[in-house]
């Protein structure tokens, strides 16, 4: 889609400009944000919504090397105001096409760097960038966020107690405390993104986009307990082996600065969605935009789909002649399922190989076979490996997998997101796009737009999953689950791996390794396939349990990971959600509450005028309070004149197939 670009530069010259407060607006091209950059002794930026203020004038600077602070007594030379409206494609993505409207000012300083800001009609964002020779070293970066009122928050906080004495390693996988600004917990971190509603439905949240060669943000309480400021991993010095089962590293000796990194680029987008509509925060764009096109030129070999999963249901298939377990007759069960069901791959994950030595095979496992017996079914493979045993010898790795016939990897254990992780990250993704294989981070910092610049990584892990949850009882998974698709899945993809068909209600839900159950109904789990985005989306439970519930199993195999469209249909930030996307002709629809049973009205008005619909629609069953795995199905009509209400049990959810007849 063309460009149109409107261009006003203006050159300023002061002598003692640093002495002189000076404010500039920037307006959103609907006219409900305003943003307002103040130059003082420092810069701040303010920003309001339809009058109301979102967050209170904080400062932005960077300490960079001997001393230097950018954003100090700032001196400017000169600004450039624009207005944008552009499109672009996202074939892999909630739908085709992206809108990138917004206006952006530009302010250049004296000493080689400047400030970018721009506004959306959903948000705001700003980044620096220095135009500086050789490289440089940032020994910090000052982000802070203050508010003007003790207003409520959902917060994830670091949990992960890998490693105590280093709050910067973790998993990245926590639920959401609902705390005033002033109640953040002391002396601990949170990471993004995360969630300030301002009541009378106004909301915002809190994400960064384009993280490349710099480490990535948390933040913690300021000191007058009216806001957030920024905390970054220092860069690692030394590292040692450590971690669940000594699979990942743990920084023993970190630097004094962030990152030493080129003297001319762009830094991080610091970013703000603002919504009054807690479902448009369901289908937010900031992050897409915000990213880098495409370093793929072509896409075309990378597929995305559905993947038959071994862990979370522990290898468990039984009725079989074998001894069921990590070794190549299961997966052969495995492949003969994902066949049967036009599942497009099964992942062998940890134990296939010695897991420090990912080129050391299980002898149990014959992978050569397997890989040949998966090409005459139409299935391929993908391999689990721990970061730590991939990084060091990733091209002999990935070229020997790859002529193998293997189409991708799941990598773990990350559990970092310094500046050294972050370039680990990227190197993997290019060597994986150099092979043609797939990618699926885990034990993953969240998405920051990296999923655009290089597509062959369809998936990441950084959110509490049913992996996590089949052994937390006191976790409570649906508000969970209800609270995702409005902060986390912003950001991009989630690897929660839903599928549970052994369903259960809260009063009766129990951990178990080897038969594991999700918190609330069927058909909750069913939904979750349509609201969770996921371009590589596990199906978790075992073969054995798929095929005792094949009604389901054959309803989940038909929806699709990636989309033409995309309608957010209706919701409230930890209470319910309902999703509608579009794939080619056909519609799918999927609805969630969390433990309160509700009625919702679903309004139809999404499908195309004057045509109709068949309907293949399931819902919680009459029963479905006490026996969690009880759904109805049925077959209806319906056009964009319908509405209907339907009731969601405790737990529940609604899931659909929408067909034009």
């Amino acid at each position: 889609m063309k460009t149109i670009i409107l261009v006003f530069a203006f050159l300023f010259f002061y002598t003692s400009y640093s002495q002189k407060k000076q404010n500039f607006q920037l307006v959103s091209p609907n006219g409900k944000i305003e943003v307002t950059i103040t130059l003082s002794d420092k810069i701040t930026w303010t920003i309001t919504h339809e009058k109301g203020t979102v967050l209170s004038a904080s400062p932005m600077s960077m300490t960079l090397n001997e001393g230097e602070i950018v954003g100090k007594n700032p001196i400017l030379l000169n600004i450039k105001k624009e207005s944008v409206k552009n499109s672009f494609e996202t074939p892999l993505y909630k739908k085709k096409k992206v809108e990138d409207n917004y206006n952006q000012l530009l302010l250049n300083f004296k000493g080689d760097f400047g400030i970018e800001y721009r506004a959306f009609d959903e948000g705001v964002a700003y980044r620096f960038i220095t135009k500086k020779k050789g490289d440089i070293t940032v020994k910090s970066e000052k982000v802070v966020l203050n508010f003007d009122q003790d207003y409520a928050t959902l917060m994830p906080y670091v949990r992960d107690l890998r490693n105590p004495k280093d709050p910067y390693i973790s998993s990245f996988e926590s639920h959401y405390e609902n705390k005033k600004i002033s109640e953040f917990a002391k002396d601990t971190l949170a990471f993004l993104p995360f969630l300030v509603d301002y009541k009378n439905h106004k909301k915002a949240v809190f994400l960064e986009a384009n993280l490349q060669d710099y480490p990535g943000m948390f933040v913690t309480n300021n000191k007058t307990k009216s806001g957030f400021e920024a905390r970054f991993p220092n860069y690692p010095l030394q590292e040692m082996n450590g971690g669940f089962n000594y699979l990942n590293k743990l920084i023993s000796q970190r630097a004094d600065y962030l990152v030493k990194t080129k003297g001319t680029r762009n830094f991080p987008w610091r970013i703000v969605v603002i919504s009054e509509n807690d479902a448009a925060l369901a289908n937010n764009d900031m992050v897409q935009r915000l990213s880098e096109p495409s370093k793929i030129k072509d896409i075309s070999w990378i597929k995305p789909g559905k993947v038959a999963w071994d862990w979370w249901n522990d290898w468990n298939i039984y009725n079989v002649n074998f001894q069921a377990g990590i070794n190549t007759e299961t997966y052969k069960y495995y492949i003969d399922f994902a066949a049967k069901n036009k599942v497009e791959y099964v992942v062998l994950d940890e134990g296939w190989s010695v897991e420090t030595n990912i080129m050391e095979h299980n002898p149990k496992v014959d992978l050569k076979t397997l890989i040949g017996y998966g090409k005459e079914r139409n299935v391929s493979i993908i391999l689990w490996a721990s970061w730590m045993a991939l990084h060091e010898n990733i091209d002999a790795i990935f070229k020997n997998y790859a002529d193998l016939g293997i189409k991708g990897f799941k990598v773990d254990f990350i559990d970092r997101d310094d500046a050294k992780m972050v370039n680990s990250v990227y190197e993997i993704a290019q060597k994986a796009a150099n092979y043609k294989l797939l990618l699926d981070f885990h034990g993953m910092y969240k998405p920051t737009g990296i999923q655009r610049t290089y597509p062959n990584i369809l998936n990441f892990e950084g959110v509490k999953g049913l992996e996590n949850n089949k052994w937390t009882p006191n976790d409570d998974v649906p508000t969970y689950d209800c609270s995702i698709p409005f902060i986390r899945m912003m950001a991009g993809p989630m690897d929660y791996t839903p599928g549970a068909m052994r369903n259960a209600t809260k009063s009766e839900f129990k951990p178990s390794n080897s038969n594991p159950v999700s918190q609330g109904t069927r058909c909750h789990q069913l939904a979750l396939y349509t609201i969770f985005e996921a371009p590589l989306q596990m199906m978790a439970d075992s073969p054995t349990a798929y095929m005792a519930a094949q009604e389901s199993t054959d309803f989940i195999a038909k929806i699709p990971t990636v989309f033409d469209e995309t309608v957010a249909l209706d919701g409230e930030v930890g209470k319910y959600i309902s999703i509608a996307r579009k794939k080619g002709k056909n519609w799918y629809l999927g609805a969630i509450t969390n433990w309160n049973s509700r009625d919702i009205t679903i309004d139809f008005s999404f499908l195309e005028k004057g045509k109709t619909f068949d309907a293949d629609l399931f819902t919680d069953g009459i029963n479905a309070e006490k026996a969690a795995i009880d759904y109805k199905r049925e077959k209806i009509t319906v056009d964009s004149s319908t509405k209907m209400t339907f009731h969601l049990a405790s737990g529940g959810g609604l899931s659909a197939i929408i067909s034009l007849k």
